[in-house]
């Protein structure tokens, strides 16, 4: 039966012991008593002995029922309808009444107020409680009972409720949650959180005074860059901290319970509360996240600061956000990590870092870039093979491009391509892309130095034990598929399974987890997906050469189209890859997210670890392929004259221009690029969640059922924030920068200009993921974490292996081997001049097979040889078409440069990684310092806390209090009683 009980300690409004002793007559006027049920038997449903449980909510609030709050009365819309208790959590729910119609009625907001007198009375009959449960009806009351009995269990570990009442057929429902000074002082010192002491901020003392004004000067420079939050004004000094503890009061300058602990903190712990907080009706699942995976809440979140918009005055940190941070107006200035950071919480924080140290360091390589660029702008003129290449009299005879239709063309007629090539093939490149591998290797040295600065500011040290408790929350997936695997067990004789694991050797507690034979169905389907996937992939780049190669001899018949074959082929083909990929992307996000859904890993982050590389491998393959088989493969497997290599008989494989293969690829790699950063930016991030808004609020508008006019006009936050979209993490926002840190470091050499498209895209992808997280995301749960993860691992891959594909590009795709092999072993003069002449080979017309000769030509008469480019032997040669000496010395030379290549360049990063130190000087130093300062403030304390003790009636409080501080220790904190909450606020009290 409920149980008739006080408010908890620290509630604003509590009942005399006289109204409580009253029992069962009604209250005085203007109090209205709440009653909160004990746990109830998993089949007990409807009413039993003329009780009403179902309007025994569990409610922790009182109110005077003779005066309704309403909206306009409100002070603050983040606290209980009392104005005083903050609202540091919200659990939303969707209700439907037994009988109900689907689709109909709206949100009812008025209290939930249960009395001992008249509004308690018994159903009548006909109500509600005499109609006969439906399937949708059961399932509904099996939910409601599933929510009180949490929502009991919350109470029971000393959190404080306040609900709306069900006043409607169906609606949504709000139950918010306070955190009274007993729980988060309970649970600050069970979580280890650290807090500020007494102790006056300290400054972080630079190295010398070279130094010192070095850091005087640039803060000068810097300051209309900083942006305008109190969080940034100094980054020099810092709080001394200490992990929270209930006997250690006196060491913390607590001088409001209410707002020692921030929002952030606050909302971290109720979090904690809800995640171990155990329901025995709902199979015994343990926390929120399996709740709300069974649909018996819907969303959980914590409370955005107010509106960003508001107008007035007054400010909150989301309104500082927006007007510093989120938006486009102040896209020059700095982020202010450190504000992002107590809104967001540490891992928000260290994605912004990084995406603001990433993008400043774009800075310089664009720079550089651009200057690769200019240079050749400058040096084309002087360029000596794109001039013979320009030269009319040169009169270089070429093969047809295809057969029949395709007649012989004059080298000169390319002249546009050999020239723009130049743009980007040139000596500048080479050091462009030494200077890139370095590049990225400075970037991520930086990066571990600035994640070791931030952990030190934000006293991320000694994070170890909690990212081990987080371990062991078990997804609700997981506990779910134990228990089906428990019930097969459990109808197996004792026999059958002593016998299996005695042959087995299985541990008797397999049942509890699950081992590798129950996971092997789930990985062997995760092998064969992700190789269909690679495979699909691999097909569609096929078909994409396979259009090309069609589509130039289809346009190479007709004379109209024929001087235009090429650009038109290469243009579309490109748009065609660029539309698969972003398709594509879409796709293999889902099926990753399948996939390890599929393997049923135990904890979130093993779930993220595993959907994080099963995205970015698929992710990689399909972005890449395109612009690899351009780099690497096209052009390589042509043939010759009179044995060409063919494609579905009669289609030849396709050729590099006579420039070469580098400015196809610079075209393909920039169209891919920039055409995926836009429409990603405008249409997936911008265009798609205005698109959701919009479409929500047209449903909620057409809805038919009840409107509340009243709160319409002033919704509360919640339900302001439960109408933004949910945040699901920060997986898409890395994903996007690592392939576009892949597109910056990968193909460097041959599209210089692309860590400035990267840096023009990252300055507005700050202010629109700030513009995200701020306006249209619920408030995300504060994580602590003291680094970026697997993330770091996969950059630090991608820059390894942009080392080798740029070793190869050079190598490969680019004349910068060949051009050197030529002037220092085969020129005359040790110039270029003679270079195009030496590059391409004879060959006879006579030889060509039947069938495959121009018609109607224009060169008939003239034309014995034809020439193709190639090392070959002539046709008057012994060994006609052999490759010739020159092929062999050119591919030892391009083997050797790779080899040089990499090996200086890995050579150069080790060089780099052991001089630029993981922790900076000063930190490492000030780690030390901090613990002798800890040390003297401890000392220190305790000795003016002996003098205070001295006389003889306050040793005997500070005996009292360290009794009374000793009772609630024992008690488990995740299972503490009302009385125990109750003792353990108790202590301390005098700070």
């Amino acid at each position: 039966t409920p149980n008739d009980i006080p408010l908890l300690p620290g509630s604003p409004r509590r009942l005399s012991p006289r109204a409580v002793a009253r029992g069962g007559r009604a209250p005085k006027r203007g109090q209205q008593h709440l009653k909160v049920p004990g746990p109830r038997a998993p089949g007990l449903r409807g009413s039993s002995g003329g009780e009403r449980t179902h309007s025994s909510s569990v409610i922790n609030n009182y109110l005077d029922a003779n005066e309704p709050m309403s909206s306009e009365a409100r002070v603050s819309r983040m606290h209980f309808h009392d104005n005083q208790r903050k609202v540091d959590y919200v659990l939303a729910y969707h209700y439907r009444k037994r009988g109900a119609p689907l689709g109909q009625g709206s949100p009812g907001h008025s209290l939930a107020i249960v009395s001992n007198g008249e509004m308690g009375k018994e159903p009548q009959a006909g109500g509600p409680g005499d109609i006969e449960l439906g399937p949708l009806d059961a399932l509904e009351e099996e939910r409601k009972e599933q929510r009180e009995e949490f929502e009991h269990n919350l109470m029971e570990a000393g959190l404080e409720l306040e609900k709306d009442v069900e006043n409607k057929s169906q609606g949504s429902i709000f139950v918010r949650i306070h955190a009274p000074w007993q729980v988060l002082a309970r649970e600050a010192e069970f979580l280890k959180i650290k807090v500020p002491t007494k102790k006056k901020m300290y400054e972080i003392k630079a190295g010398g005074s070279i130094a010192k004004k070095f850091n005087a000067v640039l803060q000068k420079l810097s300051s209309p860059l900083q942006p305008r939050v109190p969080e940034h004004s100094n980054n020099r000094m810092k709080n001394l901290s200490y992990p929270f503890s209930r006997e250690k009061m006196y060491l913390y300058n607590i001088q409001e319970k209410d707002t020692f602990f921030d929002n952030a903190t606050r909302s971290r712990i109720v979090h904690e509360i809800l995640k171990r907080t155990a329901c025995s009706r709902a199979n015994n699942t343990m926390g929120i996240n399996s709740l709300i995976a069974n649909n018996i809440y819907e969303a959980a979140y914590p409370l955005h600061d107010g509106e960003y918009d508001s107008p007035g005055d007054d400010m909150n940190d989301r309104k500082l956000l927006y007007q510093e941070w989120a938006r486009y107006g102040v896209f020059y200035k700095f982020q202010p990590i450190d504000l992002i950071r107590k809104y967001f919480g540490e891992k928000i924080g260290l994605y912004f870092a990084w995406l603001g140290l990433y993008t400043s360091f774009l800075i310089p390589s664009s720079v550089i870039g651009v200057i690769v660029f200019l240079y050749g702008c400058a040096t084309i003129e002087e360029d000596i093979p794109s001039r013979e290449m320009c030269d009319q009299q040169n009169a270089f005879t070429m093969c047809p491009l295809c057969d029949k239709s395709c007649d012989y063309w004059n080298l000169s007629s390319a002249c546009g391509t050999a020239r723009a090539s130049h743009l980007f093939d040139n000596p500048a490149t080479v050091f462009f892309s030494i200077f890139m591998a370095l590049w990225a290797t400075m970037f991520l040295e930086n990066w571990k130095r600035l994640q070791m600065r931030l952990g030190y500011f934000w006293d991320l040290t000694g994070l170890e034990e909690e990212e081990e408790r987080a371990k062991e929350h078990s997804r609700p997936e997981y506990e779910s598929k134990v228990r089906e695997k428990m019930l097969k067990e459990s109808s197996k004789s004792v026999v059958q399974k002593l016998e299996r694991n005695a042959a087995a050797g299985d541990d008797e507690d397999d049942e509890d987890k699950l081992t590798w034979r129950d996971r092997f169905p789930g990985y062997l389907m995760n092998f064969a997906s992700i190789l269909f996937m690679i495979a699909l992939t691999f097909s569609i780049v096929f078909g994409v050469i396979v259009y090309r190669i069609t589509t130039a001899a289809a346009l190479s018949l007709n004379k109209a189209t024929r001087s235009n074959v090429r650009v038109t082929v290469t243009a579309t083909a490109v748009i065609i890859n660029l539309v698969v990929i972003l398709i594509l992307d879409e796709i293999y996000g889902a099926v990753a997210n399948w996939l390890t859904k599929i393997e049923v890993p135990k904890t979130e982050q093993s779930f993220e670890e595993r959907l994080i590389l099963k995205a970015f491998l698929l992710k990689f393959v399909n972005a890449y392929s395109p612009i690899f088989y351009v780099a690497f493969f096209k052009g390589r497997f042509v043939g010759r004259p009179g044995s060409y290599v063919y494609v579905f008989d009669g289609y030849r494989m396709e050729e590099c221009a006579p420039g070469g293969c580098l400015m196809e690829l610079c075209i393909q790699l920039s169209i891919i690029m920039l055409g995926k950063q836009l429409i990603q930016n405008n249409i997936f991030e911008i265009g798609v969640p205005k698109l959701k808004k919009l479409f929500r609020k047209l449903k909620d508008e057409t809805e038919p059922g009840e409107t509340d006019s009243a709160h319409s006009k002033h919704p509360e936050q919640w339900d302001l924030d439960y109408s933004l979209e949910p945040y699901t993490g920060l997986t898409p926002e890395y994903m996007e920068m690592i392939i576009q840190f892949g597109f910056v470091t990968l193909f460097v050499a041959s599209f210089p200009l692309a860590p400035v498209f990267a840096l023009l895209n990252n300055v507005i992808e700050v202010r629109l993921d700030a513009k995200k997280f701020v306006t249209e995301l619920r408030r995300p749960d504060a994580v602590r974490t003291k680094d970026i993860g697997i993330w770091f691992d996969i950059l630090s891959g991608i820059g390894k292996f942009s080392v080798i594909s740029n070793a190869f590009v050079i190598a490969i795709t680019s004349d910068f081997i060949p051009r050197l092999v030529y002037q220092y072993s085969y020129s005359h003069n040790g110039t270029l001049h003679g270079f195009v002449n030496h590059t391409l080979s004879f060959f006879n017309i006579s030889q060509l097979k039947e069938g495959t000769q121009p018609e109607n030509s224009h060169f008939d008469q003239e034309v014995q040889f034809c020439r193709f480019k190639d090392y070959r032997e002539p046709p008057w040669a012994p060994n006609p078409y052999e490759f010739s000496k020159q092929y062999w010395s050119v591919l030892s030379a391009r083997l050797a440069f790779v080899i040089i290549f990499q090996n200086l360049v890995m050579f150069l990063s080790v060089l780099v990684d052991w001089m630029i130190p993981d922790i900076p000087t000063d930190i490492s130093d000030q780690i030390k310092k901090e613990k002798s300062l800890l040390v003297d403030f401890f000392l220190k304390e305790e000795h003016e806390k002996l003098k205070l003790s001295d006389g003889p009636a306050p040793r005997s409080l500070g005996m009292g209090e360290r009794a009374r501080s000793r009772a609630p220790s024992s008690v488990p904190s995740g299972r503490s009683q009302l009385g125990s909450t109750a003792s353990s606020g108790s202590q301390h009290t005098n700070v």
